[in-house]
């Protein structure tokens, strides 16, 4: 494929920058890039941005803001939290330009090279179709992506960002287009992150989707989860500290701890699945250990199991039967000091090839408990 920087450096981008229209966070993209990307990758990402800031200077988005912030913001989340390469960042930014502006994808292959219009054209809607109702057009648009994911999985990857910045401004949209975007959210893009294991995306979706599909839910489950707030970060410092210190007692080394609460969606499907109140779920909140080996993620297992007493049945091996999608790991459960009341399920990974990973054969190893 085509991918040479190079192919970006057409006078036609032009070299004065005042005229090209700014977003409000690319600053903040440029800042990202500049952290794992090379120069010349950069100045390739830069010059996709300048491009598209021009196709969209006329358009503005249903909020009233300027149009060029969608893209920007769908490209934050490609580099920010999964460190896509400099191909999957210029087709964020230039995803809607053969949508919505006169722009063809031979001209992005021309500028931007072959892999990048290719990546373009999976995203891009099947805006020349004449169907009879718009569940058809959906279902046509969702086949089109489909058949481009068995190509490069990197699409469903760009769609699953841009549906994820649509349903965060989603309230720019009448009723009925936000429940019918939650629903699709809900059943169609929350799966098809949870099955590439971006998991990250897949939870915020499923709030976001949750938020307008269930807007009564969710706030009361907001509020109830609120209410217990400085408990459940007390809980969480605690535990993140007994962890490192019996770690560093096991001579461990090189390893990553990160906490974070549980999200809405799944507190509400565990009261609605267990018929339990919100008093009785005690996991309201995740602790990952991140390994850097098989031997090592058993040995945190050990640690782990020293802290807190496991609970019978709960334990599961992922390591020795991996799920369908690769991933590996080991799943426990264990109770914590009544005192404190909380419940922990740490879960010890081995290493995986990464789906989002911008470097084919990438590898991590993890540890997730996850504590209330």
């Amino acid at each position: 494929m085509a991918t040479d920087a190079n192919m970006v450096g057409d006078d036609s981008l032009g070299d004065r920058r005042e005229d090209i229209p700014l977003a409000d966070n690319f600053a903040k993209l440029e800042d990202i890039c500049s952290r794992y990307m090379s120069p010349e990758q950069l100045s390739k990402v830069t010059q996709a941005y300048e491009f598209a800031a021009r196709c969209h200077a006329d358009q503005r988005r249903r909020s009233g803001e300027p149009y060029i912030n969608h893209p920007v913001e769908v490209a934050i989340i490609l580099a920010d939290n999964l460190k896509m390469d400099e191909d999957v960042v210029c087709a964020a930014l230039l995803h809607d330009t053969v949508e919505d502006t006169p722009v063809t994808l031979s001209d992005i292959t021309l500028l931007f090279g072959e892999t990048v219009a290719e990546l373009v054209d999976g995203v891009t809607k099947l805006t020349a179709i004449t169907t009879d109702t718009r569940d058809e057009k959906q279902a046509l648009n969702l086949r089109k992506m489909f058949l481009a994911m068995s190509k490069d999985i990197r699409v469903v990857i760009i769609k699953l960002a841009d549906r994820l910045h649509n349903m965060r401004t989603l309230a720019a949209l009448p009723p009925e287009k936000r429940r019918f975007k939650a629903r699709e959210t809900m059943d169609v893009y929350a799966p098809l992150a949870d099955r590439l294991g971006i998991s990250s995306i897949k939870w915020e979706l499923e709030d976001l989707a949750f938020f307008y599909l269930q807007p009564e839910d969710y706030e009361r489950v907001a509020r109830l989860v609120q209410d217990s707030r400085e408990q459940r970060e007390t809980d969480m410092a605690t535990a993140i500290s007994l962890l490192d210190d019996d770690l560093k007692r096991a001579n461990l080394s090189d390893y990553q701890i990160t906490g974070r609460p549980k999200h809405l969606w799944s507190i509400f499907q565990k009261m609605v699945r267990k018929g339990k109140e919100f008093s009785d779920i005690y996991d309201l909140i995740a602790i990952r250990i991140i390994m850097r080996t098989v031997s090592d993620c058993y040995s945190a297992l050990g640690s782990v199991h020293s802290l807190w007493h496991p609970l019978p049945g709960r334990f599961k091996d992922y390591i020795a039967t991996p799920k369908p999608n690769g991933y590996r790991s080991l799943h426990t459960t264990v109770v914590g000091p009544v005192r404190s009341r909380f419940r922990s399920e740490p879960t010890t990974c081995t290493s995986r090839p990464s789906t989002a990973s911008p470097r084919t054969g990438s590898t991590s190893a993890r540890a997730t408990p996850r504590v209330a």
